[in-house]
């Protein structure tokens, strides 16, 4: 989790990562640069919360990885020198950059946010807080539940791209075409595109609802892949949902203002969400392998019903806008998650199929020894 961290801060320091040039200036002369006149409280408050998930992370997987050798001074230290280093080579980079703007100040900010969350994470651990994470995470999934987590929590951010049917991520036939078009155009394979013969037409309401209901049922079903038991379901399956919908309400906010809020909640959407749940709830009590292939049907059904509509002329507004950047769309990265999150899915519950369900269980003689030392301890 920390690599992935880093990985984003760099996606986000250089981007778009284009038109590198050399500026005339050193490197590393932003260091001694005077203080700019021109700053407020926000960007230092973003430089610190950039950081602090990264200093975290580091933290605890030093802590977690050598807890024999290594103090919480030690992690905090090394920590904090991690994201140091990172800044001091994103600031660095930013020279080659017209785009970016090198800043001493961005580089102290992003140092002290590495600071204060491995700080952070030393005080998580020192009084428990962590562990007691574990035990929680323990007792409501299965041991293989990494996986389903990381895509649970991708989920949300996905859902931040504006999609022209809500919880409809992976529309992206149209796009892809008109991409492979301009590519070919002018070469002999242009040929070799295939044509349609007629228009995408738009969804009718009975499709929409089919669609909504699918797209919040897909993440509903790989929670059921990794709950321990029905009753962690029960409580899972409104917590998804409610995720789902307070995510399209944020994004119909930042897409439009706070008073469009609740646009997107047209009746086929509410009926939508209602079957959802409903269809959620008679799933409760389904075998976990049967929920990985009912899972990998609704994300087919729902791709193949999506990519068989064309974008609206206001959805294409909206695109417009936030491709521009009047919004917070992260330069691009929820635009990605939207068009790749299912496709991630579903090539995930494919290698899941292919598992021996029976690797996932301790054999009966280790459940046995297992309780024996629990009750021992």
């Amino acid at each position: 989790m920390a690599l992935a961290y880093a990985a984003l801060i760099i996606y986000a320091s250089l981007y778009p990562f284009t038109d590198w040039r050399d500026q005339g200036i050193a490197p590393w002369s932003f260091v001694t640069a005077p203080w700019p006149k021109y700053w407020t409280g926000f960007e230092f408050a973003i430089n610190i919360a950039g950081y602090m998930p990264l200093g975290f992370l580091c933290a605890i997987a030093m802590l977690r990885a050598r807890p024999d050798l290594l103090r919480a001074r030690h992690a905090i230290t090394l920590a904090t020198l991690t994201g140091v280093a990172l800044s001091f080579a994103m600031e660095t980079l930013q020279s080659y950059l017209p785009m970016r703007i090198p800043s001493n100040i961005d580089w102290g900010f992003n140092s002290l946010g590495a600071l204060v969350g491995a700080v952070l994470a030393a005080l998580l651990e020192r009084f428990g807080a962590l562990t007691h994470w574990g035990r929680t995470r323990s007792n409501w999934f299965i041991p293989e539940a990494r996986g389903v987590l990381v895509l649970l929590a991708l989920w949300p951010g996905a859902l931040l791209y504006p999609a022209a049917v809500s919880f409809g991520l992976g529309q992206v036939y149209e796009r892809l075409e008109a991409a492979l078009a301009d590519i070919l155009i002018g070469t002999p394979f242009i040929e070799w595109l295939p044509m349609r013969e007629f228009e995408l037409e738009p969804l009718v309401p009975l499709e929409e609802l089919i669609c909504v209901m699918l797209g919040a049922l897909a993440p509903c079903l790989l929670a059921y892949m990794v709950a321990r038991t029905i009753g962690r379901r029960a409580l899972l399956l409104p917590i998804v949902l409610a995720g789902g919908v307070a995510t399209s309400v944020l994004s119909a906010i930042l897409s439009w203002g706070p008073d469009k809020a609740w646009a997107w909640l047209t009746p086929p959407t509410q009926l939508g969400i209602a079957a959802a749940f409903v269809a959620g709830g008679l799933l409760l009590a389904a075998p976990r392998r049967l929920c990985v292939g009912l899972a990998l049907i609704v994300l087919t059904v729902n791709l193949g019903l999506l990519n068989q509509a064309p974008e609206n002329a206001y959805f294409a507004q909206t695109l417009a806008t936030w491709e521009q950047g009047r919004f917070i769309r992260f330069h691009g990265l929820a635009q990605w998650l939207g068009w790749i999150w299912p496709f991630a899915v579903i090539g995930y519950l494919l290698v899941a199929l292919t598992r021996d369900p029976r690797r996932a269980q301790p054999a009966p003689e280790q459940r046995t020894q297992r309780t024996q030392g629990t009750a021992d301890q």
